[in-house]
């Protein structure tokens, strides 16, 4: 049984940072930024201690060059990609908590690295902008997940990382809010290594830091994919409803062996090569499973063409102590 522990909450949701820029319809766009604002208020009154965020990366931080399955920020700024965030602004990141959920991790046999120069993309930053306003509100521990740099970790191994996260978070006596970032079904224009043309494949595997210009371009390129989507034109792969919903109910019943089931490109197939994103809320669903019993909350969901995004909200709780 995990040892009592102060109260923890956890959502998970779509980053999509197509919001700001491109219009979708006024009554959905309302919508979604009234349930993030909901959300805020209670997490502003749950005031947590620690922020646990497992999120992806979209070759903005992490490349080829050293692509580790998982990877914990001891030190870590934002990127401010697509104008989420501040550039250069610091992750408010508890350096020996940090130290210490990696050493845990090892003795629970799960292979992490760990950075102390984490450049960390809208994956992360857009959720901490929206529930807190900004990406330091809060002492928060960033977990990143590779979902984009194929051959990706199993969700086996990703379900193994977030029951660690949640069984040494089980010892810390903090009020937790655990965040899982990303997902569900969608299909933004990144490149795979193994067809990409020498200039992007040397940018997928050492593309720090590009000029403002090619930063602005790729963005360009993610807006005019999700406009093509929502006049059924382009190659994206479309939104998959069905899908992210029946993934949503598998999560909420801790059903983890219905994702652990699909091959990597089978999910593909079905939800984009963002869809292996929702390795972020496996980690997530993970780590409250770990705490013990919580109640659940699907909060909203809707797919949005326009803004490339299977758009799904989750939420739940676990009280302080044992009993949920």
């Amino acid at each position: 049984m995990p040892s009592p522990f102060a109260e923890a909450r956890m959502i998970c949701a779509s980053h999509t940072p197509l919001m700001d820029h491109v219009d979708a319809d006024p009554l959905v766009d309302a919508e979604v930024r009234q349930h993030f604002a909901r959300l805020a208020e209670q997490v502003a009154v749950f005031d947590p201690e620690l922020i646990v965020e497992f999120a992806p990366d979209h070759f903005k931080g992490f490349f080829y060059d050293m692509m580790p399955p998982f990877t914990v920020g001891i030190r870590a700024t934002a990127i401010g990609d697509y104008d989420i965030g501040v550039p250069g602004d610091r992750f408010d990141i508890p350096e020996e908590l940090a130290l210490d959920c990696v050493r845990n991790l090892y003795a629970a046999d799960v292979d992490a690295a760990l950075s102390y120069r984490a450049q960390l993309d809208h994956g992360f930053a857009q959720l901490l902008v929206l529930l807190t306003g900004s990406v330091g509100r809060y002492p928060v521990l960033p977990i990143h997940i590779n979902c984009a740099g194929t051959p990706l970790p199993s969700f086996r191994q990703v379900r193994r990382l977030g029951d660690g996260v949640g069984r040494w978070l089980a010892g810390l006596n903090k009020r937790v809010l655990i965040l899982g970032s990303g997902g569900l079904s969608h299909d933004p224009p990144i490149p795979t290594i193994a067809t990409a043309p020498p200039p992007v494949a040397e940018m997928l595997i050492a593309g720090r830091n590009p000029p403002m210009e090619a930063r602005r371009a790729r963005e360009q390129a993610n807006y005019e994919t999700a406009r093509k989507l929502a006049r059924g034109e382009g190659h994206a792969t479309p939104l998959n409803a069905a899908w992210d919903r029946s993934f949503m109910a598998q999560m909420a019943a801790l059903d983890f062996d219905s994702i652990t089931a699909l091959a990597e490109g089978e999910l593909t197939q079905l939800a984009g090569c963002g869809g292996h994103e929702v390795r972020n809320w496996v980690a997530a669903y993970a780590a409250m499973a770990a705490l013990g019993p919580f109640t659940h909350q699907d909060i909203f969901y809707r797919d949005i063409p326009q803004w490339n995004a299977g758009m799904g909200i989750a939420a739940a709780r676990r009280p302080s102590g044992h009993q949920a």
